[in-house]
């Protein structure tokens, strides 16, 4: 007959194994926690009934970073404007020279198309039949001029830059739009201590159940494994977050220092903020869309125009006179008016040409990187932490039910 152990007299096993079952729910809780932060991206199930940026909903589910996508791409970029970037120093970094160097091939193709199809719209016979040194004198004054205007109105982009680009709605707008991002801004950065919070729920958990183990082993009641695998469930959930961010500022003792996993890598995480960032959200593309498609994007192209307008009296002044015999002066002047609207209209297509040397310019990741990395500790927390941080509580309770649930089975199996 085997030996019996404690007051409800049960074998060995009966105690041994709780550590290890609490070290599994430990774990599993852990797992399922981070998943549910995560996951779905978008709601789960009937939404009959839901509290408005809640992720729960009477049958059903929706990862809490998703659910918070607003607010919490406010919390990271709120930080971003204010102590990381700030976007007049930013752009001042363009050289409105070079701009135009770069983007002179594909501009003098535009502006030879531009004026040959309007010329030949308004004065078909006259541009056919102009002589070659008045177009060869346009042709020049295109050269000289088209440098001048882009650098011109580049300089007038880089002092107007806040009346044109709102880059805190733009990228709020692109995280609530594409949730995804969000979630790979705090995976990736928060890539250790996701690793760490799975794997501490099974050593948290299985300390846990020894404690648990000796409190059966002298009081034997039915509902302790409930209770206990609830409690193993809460605490490891809570412990393994607390320690990510706790404590706030390094404490030393002795030769051990205690400070927050995801504090203590600040350099990292910050290399790795500002490549997400950039690579994902903060590019040169996503950049002169917004300028050129946002809600502000009329003051760009009232910018655009009268530049424009400025250029076009340039480059057809030389054929002035033989146009207004031509065609008369109001004539003339719907043809400059032709000819600065579709500049205004079509620079917006050659913009991909400045790509790269803007990226070059901007050099938004390297501004990000370093001065992330020179924040203090309290900012530095604020870059991840607040956004989801009042939800803390919904994973630690998570943790809890599955934990008591776990326990209940195991309740049911062993006296079974």
């Amino acid at each position: 007959m085997a030996a019996t152990y404690g007051v409800g007299e049960h074998p060995l096993w009966y105690f041994l194994i709780q550590p290890v079952i609490a070290a599994v729910i430990g774990y599993v809780t852990n797992v399922l926690a981070l998943e549910m932060t995560f996951r779905p991206i978008e709601f789960f199930g009937p939404e009959l009934f839901r509290i408005k940026n809640q992720p729960w909903g009477l049958f059903g589910w929706q990862g809490i970073i998703p659910t918070k996508a607003e607010k919490m791409a406010s919390v990271c970029f709120e930080l971003m404007t204010t102590k990381l970037l700030n976007l007049k120093e930013i752009f001042d970094r363009l050289e409105p020279e070079k701009f135009s160097e770069v983007m002179e091939d594909a501009l003098l193709l535009m502006l030879d198309t531009i004026v040959s199809d309007v010329a030949m719209k308004y004065m078909p016979g006259v541009w056919s039949n102009l002589p070659k040194e008045v177009k060869d004198e346009v042709i020049v004054m295109m050269n000289i001029e088209s440098d001048q205007f882009m650098a011109t109105f580049m300089n007038d982009v880089k002092t107007h830059v806040d009346d044109i680009l709102d880059i805190k709605t733009m990228t709020v707008e692109a995280c609530v739009r594409e949730k995804r991002l969000v979630n790979s801004i705090f995976q990736e950065c928060g890539d250790k201590e996701f690793k760490f919070i799975r794997e501490s729920g099974f050593y948290f958990g299985f300390l846990f159940g020894l404690i648990q183990m000796a409190i059966t082993f002298v009081y034997d009641e039915s509902w302790v494994l409930p209770v206990a695998g609830f409690l193993v469930g809460w605490a490891t959930n809570w412990l393994a977050l607390k320690v990510i961010f706790r404590p706030l500022n390094p404490h030393k003792f002795g030769c051990i220092t205690i400070h927050g996993l995801f504090l203590k890598r600040q350099q990292e995480v910050s290399e790795t903020f500002a490549r997400v960032n950039c690579v994902e959200i903060l590019h040169t593309k996503a950049i002169w869309e917004r300028i050129l498609t946002g809600p502000l994007s009329k003051n760009f192209f009232a910018m655009l125009r009268a530049h424009s307008i400025l250029f076009t009296e340039k480059l057809v002044g030389g054929m002035k006179p033989f146009a207004v015999t031509a065609m008369g002066s109001k004539k003339f002047s719907e043809m400059k008016e032709e000819i600065a609207k579709q500049i205004a209209d079509k620079l917006p297509s050659i913009m991909p040409y400045s790509y790269q040397y803007t990226t070059d310019a901007l050099d938004m990741e390297r501004t990000i990187r370093e001065k992330m990395q020179q924040l203090s500790y309290p900012e530095f927390e604020g870059v991840l932490h607040p956004a989801f941080e009042e939800d803390e509580i919904i994973l630690i309770l998570v943790g809890g039910v599955l934990g008591a649930l776990a326990g209940t089975v195991q309740l049911f199996a062993t006296y079974s």
